[in-house]
């Protein structure tokens, strides 16, 4: 019980539309979808302003471009986020 979140994510085999190109390019890179995308995916507004940000993120340029993962990885991590 502990382990299942309290709002059930949406299920990443009936995604369609932008939300299936975002859960296909997750399995392509990390294994298996995100779970906060799945989360976000309730939402169109929220799904959509969560891939605007990411994207804004990965346009800044005051953190060099290799350490963007790094960072991103270890905040999560700090989340309790990881896969």
């Amino acid at each position: 019980m502990a382990d299942e979140p309290r709002i059930a994510p949406v299920d990443p085999d009936a995604a369609e539309g932008a939300v299936k190109d975002i859960v296909d390019g997750q399995r392509k890179r990390w294994g298996k979808p995100l779970p906060n995308h799945l989360l976000y995916a309730r939402s169109g507004a929220v799904f959509r302003g969560a891939e605007s940000m990411w994207a804004a993120i990965g346009q800044m340029s005051r953190v060099d471009p290799r350490l963007r993962a790094l960072l991103n990885r270890r905040v999560a991590a700090w989340n309790s986020c990881l896969l």
